[in-house]
């Protein structure tokens, strides 16, 4: 066999490689992308009864205007919020806010009691669960693109292509400070 023959199938094999890393890649990253898009359902929730909620909870706290406030800006960055990483950090904003009111309202025994804060209620922490889960979905995907970029040979074609590792969604600093807080336990 003549050396510009054996010259092409090499080169046709490391162009099949590289076509197999890349689809992979695009594979991965369109999972990343799936998975957000079911957090991005599970939000579109979560800011539908924020509004709601707090409706219910302002007439017993006429002033904590403050909470209010922070809840509202937060709501609204998060809605606005366009690129997947600009999200996780203005929903970060927003359950950090929100877990604000929670603290608020301890402070309101009739308000506790009320029905429809009470289902508002409910159904914030059923997102919140739903939440939960499909940030776990997504932090997996997020894993599995970050693990195949950092790979060899991968790294060496993923910059050249554009793909890089990419930041989980996360709980943040704040979050991660209360949660590890021990609960309060009142009798």
């Amino acid at each position: 066999m003549p050396t510009w023959g054996i010259i092409l199938i090499v080169v046709g094999v490391l162009l099949l490689i590289i076509a197999g890393i890349y689809n992979s890649l695009v594979t991965l990253r369109n999972n990343r992308e799936n998975a957000f898009a079911d957090i991005d359902v599970q939000l579109k929730q979560r800011h539908d009864l924020v509004p709601q909620l707090m409706g219910a909870v302002k007439g017993y706290m006429q002033h904590e205007r403050g909470t209010f406030e922070a809840i509202t800006q937060a709501r609204q960055k998060a809605i606005s919020a366009s690129s997947i990483n600009d999200k996780i950090a203005a929903e970060t904003e927003l359950t950090t806010a929100l877990s604000g009111l929670s603290i608020q309202v301890e402070a309101y025994p009739d308000l506790k009691a009320n029905q429809n804060f009470m289902q508002l209620q409910n159904e914030l922490s059923d997102i919140e669960n739903k939440l939960a889960a499909v940030r776990r979905f997504f932090n997996g995907a997020t894993k599995e693109l970050n693990i195949a970029v950092q790979k060899f040979p991968n790294v060496l074609f993923a910059g050249m292509f554009g793909f890089k590792t990419e930041p989980m969604f996360d709980l943040g600093d704040t979050q991660r400070a209360v949660m590890d807080k021990a609960p309060e336990v009142k009798f």
